[in-house]
């Protein structure tokens, strides 16, 4: 079981419906403008096709579809990476207003479209009637093949990238061998004359506080010998003023106690002071006024300002600059190493042939396989003698996709050349490949749900009977919808849904319901011979039913 219900509200010409749906072969049957293609159309909507204001029902605010699915097994990591919920059940529901704005969620998160999209791809697996068309697409083509086979193109597909940049990489440093060069050149300049410098990081903020320090040198030891004065001066000096303030609070501290936590203060405060004072003749003993070394720093200085002047980047910049431009310079010398860009072409176009040969190989075992499979199936669709071949050949030139050229090539009947797919002249030709084609692929792939949307159309009789057989078959191991007009086709079901359109003063709407027993057997027979079903139509339909049931084991 795989998807189980499908709730609409105003989409299209469905004012409300809610469907129940069973494992097994399911057809959906009606007049012609019924609207049976409605549910595949709100599926495909739910998961991710593009939404215009054309599908809401006509005078509503917006459309809404719901879609639940039993959560396959192969589906749960993708929902946990994603960030969705992961439970038994999945619930897929899309809204879409009267402007065309879209919404959509994935078991009540809000998703993308894109994330809808990705999550059918894994639920359902649609055929629809003009499938053919894409037969004669090279890429479609090609992907039916490299799925038959259960190969993947990623990593042919890495290494052609890789080859085409190298490429690219190799014609554009031969091209620009004469600027590239000139670039050299200049770069190689600059970084000899700043190397020359040697400018080391933090430099510049040294060499500005020493010069600092040496151009203000006298005005430095003035304030140093100034505050020794001030400090140290036998009467006048705040060293002994400090210490006949201590001295006087220390003498009535026995009568006020707080005197002596100020005394204690200001012993501190002389105990600082008086290093301030070793430290100011440490200084003085020092330090020196220094004509020479002031030249120096004058000199490198100056060296420094010329440079950050002629490069327009302030002086403590020129170590960083250095470094980009040796950085610049060893890219360079890389663009400019044709040998080893011409080394790494030729590893990567080695690279490239050897996966592009293991995908020819595993096609070219594969392609049988797949010709004998549709062959076989052609058979029984009225195209006796008939034969398909999956052709594998060089292609001119080497491609993403690898060294191949892939064509279907079909016979319709024997004695007749094989001639690519695109050029078979019958339609119901056509459209029984296309139907042979998805019968047999449909079995690839993991998604549990199979959705046939008037494939079947250009065949009758007996072919018809075998297109209900094939998909009675498929629905025994995975669930099978299928739109069809035909009754042969929808007496093989297990399931029969019947869409019908009714008028109102309100607008036409359309409506879904299940049948069974005698209902199922007035759709047939309607199917069989128009809008009035006569005895001899309802007696056919209850044969054929009888029929399908004897033969197939299907139960009306």
């Amino acid at each position: 079981m795989a998807l189980r219900r499908i709730t609409l509200r105003d989409f299209v010409i469905v004012q409300a419906l809610e469907l129940e749906l069973q494992s097994g072969f399911t057809v959906l049957t009606g007049e012609t403008g019924a609207g049976k293609s409605i549910l595949i159309d709100a599926l495909q909507l739910a998961l991710g096709a593009r939404s215009d204001a054309g599908v809401v029902r006509e005078g509503c605010p917006r459309t809404d579809i719901c879609a639940e699915f039993d959560c396959p097994e192969h589906v749960r990591p993708w929902l946990e990476e994603a960030g969705f919920d992961s439970e038994d059940m999945l619930l897929l529901r899309r809204t879409v207003d009267a402007q065309g704005k879209s919404r959509a969620w994935i078991n009540g998160t809000p998703a993308t479209a894109a994330q809808l999209r990705a999550l059918g791809d894994m639920l359902l697996d649609i055929h629809g009637q003009h499938a053919w068309q894409s037969l004669t697409r090279p890429e479609s083509v090609r992907g039916l093949l490299d799925a038959f086979a259960g190969i993947s193109t990623a990593d042919t597909l890495a290494r052609w990238s890789q080859w085409r940049a190298d490429q690219k990489t190799l014609q554009q440093a031969r091209q620009a061998q004469a600027t590239l060069q000139q670039e050299r050149e200049r770069l190689q300049w600059q970084i000899s004359e700043v190397e020359r410098l040697a400018p080391a990081r933090d430099e510049w903020d040294e060499l500005d506080a020493q010069h600092k320090r040496l151009s203000h040198a006298q005005a430095l030891l003035d304030a140093a010998d100034g505050a020794i004065q001030t400090l140290q001066a036998d009467e006048a000096g705040a060293l002994s003023a400090m210490t006949q303030a201590q001295a006087l609070l220390q003498a009535q501290e026995h009568i006020e106690p707080e005197f002596a936590n100020l005394a204690d203060i200001l012993a501190s405060s002389l105990a600082q002071a008086n290093d301030v004072v070793h430290s100011l003749h440490s200084y003085l003993r020092h330090a020196d006024i220094d004509p020479q070394r002031l030249a120096q720093l004058d000199t490198r200085m100056a060296q420094w300002m010329t440079l950050a002047r002629r490069y327009k980047r302030p002086p403590a910049e020129l170590p960083a600059l250095l470094e980009d431009w040796k950085a610049e310079m060893h890219h360079l010398d890389s663009a400019t190493d044709i040998e080893q860009l011409q080394a790494a072409e030729t590893a990567s176009a080695k690279g490239y042939q050897a996966a592009a040969r293991t995908l020819s190989q595993a096609r070219a075992k594969a392609a049988p396989k797949l010709s004998i499979a549709i062959t076989q199936a052609m058979q029984g669709l009225g195209m006796e003698g008939g034969r398909f071949e999956a052709s594998v050949t060089r292609a001119q030139e080497p491609a993403a996709h690898g060294l191949d050229e892939i064509a279907f090539l079909v016979s319709g009947h024997p004695g007749m050349s094989l001639k690519p797919i695109g050029k078979v002249a019958s339609g119901g030709e056509l459209s029984r490949i296309s139907l042979a084609i998805s019968v047999t692929t449909s079995e690839l792939g993991m998604a549990p749900t199979l959705i046939f949307d008037e494939v079947d159309s250009g065949v009758g009789g007996a072919v018809a009977e075998t297109v209900g057989r094939l998909m009675q078959q498929l629905g025994r191991d995975r669930q099978v919808l299928a739109v069809t007009h035909l009754p042969q086709v929808a007496a093989c079901a297990h399931h029969h849904l019947k869409v019908a359109k009714r008028k109102s003063p309100t607008g036409n709407t359309s409506t879904v319901q299940a049948i069974q027993e005698e209902q199922r057997v007035a759709e047939i027979a309607r199917m069989l011979g128009g809008e009035r079903s006569t005895a001899t139509t309802l007696a056919h339909a209850r044969e054929m039913l009888n029929h399908v049931a004897t033969t197939l084991g299907v139960d009306d």
